[in-house]
């Protein structure tokens, strides 16, 4: 019998396919239930632990200003990543070296999950709490891999194969840095030979695109961005990789090692003022200006959403052949909870397509044979 995906470990598992943007009780203790699982079936029995150990918490957070502020979150927890979030902090205080109680979770040990958890959370609240202010910043390398494959098949429907980028959510810049690694889609070779970083994700489905192309800039914005030759800016990031997948730490060393020798250019702004911004330049003529996004559209505020997608839209109408404009977005539908990755370009092709789909990190591709017309993340 073939090995399950993670898709159908998490079917098997229970996991409650419900609306992510859901607040209230019931999404509260859905979303930590729905972690777990995740978890669990993503080879993560570790971050598995942490999360059903803060969910235990809950059922007491009376006099826990951490807890309780969980407890009574307002937002949408599924959609904030709330489970990450408090469970960031707790791995923050693990990589630290500064709560030795939480060594028994990270190196696998047996412990008393809850009574453990919970007496650090009443000694850590101060150190805790600011790790509910913001979502995950989970940068990932791998992620570029998605952005190659779109970005030739880009190239393969004509449009010019120099392309000007532009990221919204870019944390550190890992991503914006996607010119300087190496990629290997089934057997397809992109990027510099002698790249530090070397990607050759599992292939599924249909062929890989072999249109070639350039990376000519790369910009980006962030809401916090994090510059990784900070380590203490660095350490909230490696808090926010689950500690069973040692090859994103691998990769964030890295990633580390290329920022500092030449930073990736980010600025300090939310997704609508900087897409807004950044289409009102003059387009190089020759040259295809890319929007593109990873495991962020979620976080982005819905009046936000609206803004970028009209002003898409809008700059859409003014592309040619000679500027043309597209969109390139990897994220998690929230009706499958599969992560998509999808296109729209102009001019010509104004409808969004389905390219395929991918693990969140990068591990695996599955590129669909013909793409297929969705309206997701729109």
């Amino acid at each position: 019998m073939a090995e399950q995906t993670v898709e159908q470990r998490v079917v098997a598992s229970g996991y409650r396919f419900k609306d992510v943007y859901r607040t209230g009780e019931d999404a509260l203790i859905d979303s930590f239930h729905n972690q777990v699982v995740y978890c669990e079936a993503s080879g993560a029995p570790i971050t598995a632990r942490i999360v059903a150990a803060l969910a235990a918490c809950l059922a007491n957070a009376n006099g826990n200003a951490f807890l309780e502020r969980i407890a009574e979150w307002q937002g949408p927890p599924l959609a904030d990543a709330l489970p990450l979030r408090a469970a960031g902090g707790l791995h923050a205080l693990h990589l630290a070296g500064t709560e030795p109680a939480l060594s028994a979770f990270y190196s696998g040990e047996s412990a008393d999950d809850g009574a453990v958890v919970r007496d650090v959370v009443d000694r850590r609240v101060a150190d805790l709490l600011p790790w509910l202010d913001g979502p995950p910043q989970t940068n990932e390398a791998g992620r570029s891999a998605s952005f190659v494959l779109a970005t030739s098949w880009l190239a393969g429907q004509g449009l010019q194969p120099n392309f000007e980028c532009l990221e919204i959510g870019s944390s550190a810049g890992i991503n914006l840095m996607l010119a300087r690694y190496h990629y290997d889609l089934n057997g397809v070779q992109f990027g510099p030979a002698d790249a530090a970083m070397r990607f050759a994700p599992e292939w599924r489905g249909g062929p890989a695109p072999t249109h070639p192309f350039k990376i000519v800039s790369t910009r980006g914005c962030d809401v916090a961005p994090v510059d990784l030759t900070d380590p203490a800016q660095a350490l909230r990031l490696k808090a926010y990789i689950w500690p069973e997948h040692t090859i994103r730490f691998e990769r964030m060393a890295t990633a580390i090692e290329e920022a500092t020798r030449q930073k990736p250019d980010i600025v300090k702004q939310n997704a609508a003022d900087f897409v807004e911004a950044a289409l009102t330049h003059q387009q190089t003529p020759g040259t295809t200006r890319v929007l593109m996004h990873s495991i962020v559209w979620q976080y982005v505020p819905h009046d936000q959403q609206a803004r970028v997608s009209e002003a898409m839209a809008a700059a859409g109408e003014r592309a040619t052949p000679d500027a043309p404009l597209a969109w390139i977005a990897l994220e998690a539908n929230r009706n499958t909870h599969m992560h998509e990755l999808s296109v729209r370009y102009w001019p010509g092709g104004r409808t969004r397509l389905k390219l395929g789909t991918a693990h969140p990190h990068g591990a695996w591709l599955s590129a669909l044979d013909v793409p297929e017309v969705t309206n997701w993340p729109d």
